[in-house]
């Protein structure tokens, strides 16, 4: 099977509402240029939300307090469970609190640099100076960040950068972030301004004369297939990780949504960069359904490493100093512990597969406090870290101030998601995308505290004053749900539905779903190579077609039914997976997590190849039964110098 096969090329794709001239005037300009809606109009405009994690919550927060109708949705019962909650170690901002040399300008560097050379310098500039912003916003709302001993919101350091510019509330961050914005979601459904929808599930976007109008949605207590209308739709449900199966994701994670989008035209960007997190629980059985994460922040005390000698099993405390490899420290002297999370989780696997690896099977690495505890004192452990050491020692029986935390790679993130331009706008006009749910910023991968960053500077601050500028040309066709598309999307949904409850055959839609997730992770995980990812590719059809053949859902559409609901999200992931390995396979070079074997420098480096492959690969959907297309977006660079990256 050649990559001519698998996909053809198409024409460029260019964002055309990025403005030119010097970087850090784009974002004012973008703003003055754009079209204003005045408040009375706004009341005559309504604007579709999904999802109410950080990007969700703050948007619909936003809009509604500017005075559009907001009808906003999740599949939670409470906007609360938004997965946002459960990030930890903070959220970055370029405020130089420390005084040690942080500024916009660095903020934006280390982003650029740390995603490897893969995102837009536009994007990326306008996120480090909306990073300034959400600090203050959030701060006035409450949101309890730790202080110092002045007064000022306290910082931290995270994996990538040699300053101290993370915020964050202990090892709750996400959830104090997702109170605040929930709060003021919670004060426009009061006010009227937003009606919302919880235990709804988006199934298809509507698509009327080329412009999303729409959604429909199942309501998951009684099964009913609902049809709602407005003149804007926005995307803001998360990543799409739980495609590996095991992931830090919330279980309920899923790219339904997205997926549904880019079957209707929507371009999905660079698939298959997923985020490697270093600082996981390792799997600990084969009964396990997702993994849990232990907050990057604890690099910043925390010595990782590994015993010397392959085999060396006996107890970490009863093994000397010398006989002891603090790899990052020997490897990387420059950033130490605080290497990316790529290079980390990398260097992880490494020193796993030389046989060096701790805890059952050999997948886990030590994370040591014993040198933190003799320096700071217990007590100042537990006030930075308390409730970290408290939920690992829950979940693995240990404890972590007298025995080091086990730790391995885990998938986390994802950079990819749906093409969008400068204003957050896809493909599909009238149809935004916010948050983990787009590609824009993150590049080939994320730095860590950046994507509460990029949640709430899209929620609050960039999507509020980019669409306006396409609302300004409404209030649109008003539309009812005898409307020919509404209901050939409705069809499509229910059709689906009864297919998936009329197969009745043998396997259960989890054991699809693990076995997925095994090809993925050995094939389109942390390394990959053209032999394995074509194989992948192979696999993925004939589970997929064995899917449809033998899968069996329980129960009907009408009632609470969650065999069906995940039923229809392993579709989606199944075929989600098949344009991850081929958007792997066509992109011949080592960037990011994503370590291509046939690519790397003479000690092991990731090799990335940019006079061939600096570009957005957007992928449009071919249909049912032709090859996706793929079209490329030039990545130019003005104010960063590519180069290979180097934190030794």
């Amino acid at each position: 099977m050649s990559e001519n096969d698998l996909y053809i090329e198409g024409a460029p794709v260019r964002d055309e509402k990025a403005p030119e001239g010097p970087i850090n005037e784009r974002w004012d300009k973008r703003r003055f240029s754009a079209k204003l809606v005045n408040p009375a109009n706004r009341r005559k405009l309504s604007v579709i939300i999904v999802g109410t994690g950080l990007a969700g919550a703050s948007a619909a927060a936003t809009l509604g307090e500017a005075g559009y109708n907001v009808t906003s949705f999740c599949y939670q019962d409470s906007p609360r469970r938004a997965h946002s909650i459960a990030a930890q170690g903070g959220i970055n901002a370029a405020k130089n609190y420390r005084n040690d040399g942080d500024s916009i300008h660095r903020l934006f560097y280390d982003t650029v640099k740390g995603g490897d050379f893969r995102s837009r310098e536009s994007n990326v500039y306008r996120l480090a100076q909306t990073s300034v912003e959400i600090i203050d916003q959030c701060v006035a709302q409450g949101v309890p960040f730790a202080r110092e001993y002045g007064g000022l919101l306290d910082n931290r350091s995270f994996g990538g950068v040699q300053v101290s510019r993370t915020f964050y509330a202990r090892g709750q961050t996400g959830q104090q972030l997702l109170i605040g914005a929930y709060q003021a979601l919670e004060r426009q459904i009061a006010a009227g301004t937003v009606t919302m929808n919880t235990r709804h599930e988006m199934l298809e976007v509507i698509v009327v004369d080329g412009k999303a109008r729409g959604i429909i949605a199942r309501d998951m207590v009684t099964g009913e297939i609902e049809t709602h209308f407005a003149d804007a739709v926005v995307l803001a449900t998360g990543g799409y990780g739980n495609v590996f199966f095991l992931s830090t994701n919330a279980m309920g994670c899923n790219v339904t949504a997205s997926w549904r989008a880019h079957r209707k035209g929507a371009l999905f960007a660079n698939p298959c960069y997923t985020q490697i997190h270093p600082t996981c629980i390792p799997v600990s059985g084969d009964y396990q359904s997702k993994l849990t994460l232990m907050s990057e922040s604890l690099r910043n005390d925390g010595r990782i490493w590994v015993p010397k000698e392959m085999g060396d099993d006996r107890d970490p405390r009863q093994i000397p100093e010398e006989e002891r490899d603090y790899y990052l420290e020997r490897i990387y002297p420059a950033f130490g512990n605080l290497v990316p999370r790529d290079i980390a989780s990398r260097a992880a696997k490494n020193v796993c597969d030389e046989g060096r690896g701790v805890g059952p099977g050999g997948l886990g690495v030590y994370l040591d406090f014993a040198d933190a505890i003799k320096r700071m004192g217990r007590s100042a452990v537990e006030a930075k870290y308390g409730n970290l050491f408290d939920m690992y020692q829950r979940i693995t029986g240990e404890n972590p101030y007298e025995v080091p935390m086990r730790i391995y790679p885990a998938v986390h993130y994802t950079m990819g998601g749906l093409w969008v331009d400068y204003d957050l706008q896809s493909t599909i006009p009238g149809l935004f995308v916010t948050g983990e749910a787009n590609f824009s910023d993150h590049g080939a991968n994320r730095l860590g505290a950046s994507a509460l960053m990029q949640g709430l500077a899209d929620g609050y601050f960039v999507l509020p004053n980019t669409i306006n500028d396409y609302l300004a040309d409404g209030p649109f066709e008003r539309l009812d749900e005898s409307h020919p598309d509404a209901v050939a999307a409705k069809e499509q949904v229910t059709s689906r539905i009864d297919k998936l409850l009329s197969i009745q055959g043998s396997r259960t839609v989890d054991s699809f779903h693990k076995e997925l997730g095994q090809i993925m992770w050995e094939y389109c995980g942390m390394e990959r190579s053209e032999e394995g990812l074509t194989k992948a590719i192979g696999r993925i059809r004939e589970l997929r077609a064995e899917f449809w053949r033998d899968v069996k859902v329980l129960g009907t559409n009408d009632e609470l039914n969650q065999a069906l609901e995940k039923a229809g999200r392993v579709a989606d992931f199944l075929e989600l997976g098949e344009l991850m390995c081929i958007d792997a396979l066509h992109r011949r070079e080592s960037c990011g997590g994503h370590f291509r074997a046939e690519s790397q420098t003479e000690d092991g480096e990731a090799l990335r190849h940019d006079d061939e492959f600096a570009y957005v690969a957007a992928w449009e959907f071919g249909g049912e039964d032709s090859k996706p297309v793929l079209h490329k977006e030039a990545l130019e660079y003005e104010y960063v110098e590519m180069k290979q990256r180097s934190y030794k």
